[in-house]
């Protein structure tokens, strides 16, 4: 379920953005505007940023830290969970290249820029790589019954990660907000997904309910009366003679012929 209401709102706000929302868009610039003026005015920070977008959060650092993951469960002999993951992420890849051809969205443009991106912006491949990888170490994390506590160590690591890299990416100028949003719902929505169908796939078929024995004996008397009777009493109606079945019949009214009559 969380899976179709990320795609969904992925697939609203990438609609708003192709067709020039004019509140959108006019959001976006002011953001922008205002992070650059930030970037420009606090030359030491802008610098930080550079150094957690370009080395800390960069999408081969987490594609590095998925690659980490798959060795570590092929060392364990979970070679299923490993594979669902590289493919989970190549189809990660796969989507965020092809929305950006197809959008082809420009990305800021800056008289004195602080730092600089290829490519299309829409959406932004550190926000969506680091969402999926995030999103993919958790998971794993849940299915390997990993320790409480480093799994909530985790999800703050990974909540800094995917907050982090999204403002870096504004703060430096490279980005639109809309892009970081938009990758942010995309990475989530496909790790969602594929949590979803590695759950499906892997829940037991629901067994067929077991008749009790007298549900059985109840079904075969309504199909074969003569065999579920007594042994004693099996055949009893067919070998009683037809002058005692005329007798039953006849009631109390009539008897049979004596000496008397005759």
């Amino acid at each position: 379920m969380w899976a179709a209401i990320l795609a969904g709102l992925s697939a609203l706000l990438l609609t708003l953005v192709a067709v020039g929302w004019p509140p959108l868009t006019g959001w976006d610039a002011s953001v922008a505007d205002r992070a650059h003026e930030a970037a420009l005015a606090h030359p030491g920070t802008t610098q930080t940023n550079r150094v957690l977008s370009d080395w800390v959060w960069d999408p081969w650092t987490m594609r590095a830290l998925l690659a980490v993951a798959f060795l570590w469960l092929l060392l364990r002999g979970a070679a299923r969970p490993a594979l669902w993951v590289a493919v989970t992420a190549l189809v990660g890849t796969l989507l965020q290249q092809v929305l950006k051809a197809l959008l082809d969205r420009d990305r800021p443009r800056w008289e004195r820029p602080v730092d600089s991106a290829d490519f299309a912006a829409l959406p932004s491949g550190h926000a969506m790589t680091a969402a999926l990888t995030c999103g993919l170490l958790l998971w794993l994390a849940h299915l390997r019954a990993v320790h409480r506590i480093a799994r909530l160590a985790m999800l703050w690591a990974g909540a800094i990660t995917v907050a982090g890299v999204g403002f870096t990416r504004v703060y430096l100028g490279v980005h639109w907000p809309t892009d970081v949003v938009t990758g942010w719902l995309l990475g989530i929505a496909v790790a969602a997904a594929a949590a979803t169908l590695w759950q499906r796939r892997d829940s037991p078929r629901p067994r067929p309910r077991e008749r009790r024995p007298e549900e059985t004996a109840s079904v075969a008397r309504r199909w074969h009366p003569d065999e579920t009777e007594r042994p004693g009493e099996r055949g009893r109606s067919r070998a009683i003679p037809r002058v005692a079945r005329d007798r039953r019949s006849s009631g109390s009214g009539h008897r049979p012929p004596g000496p008397e009559d005759q």
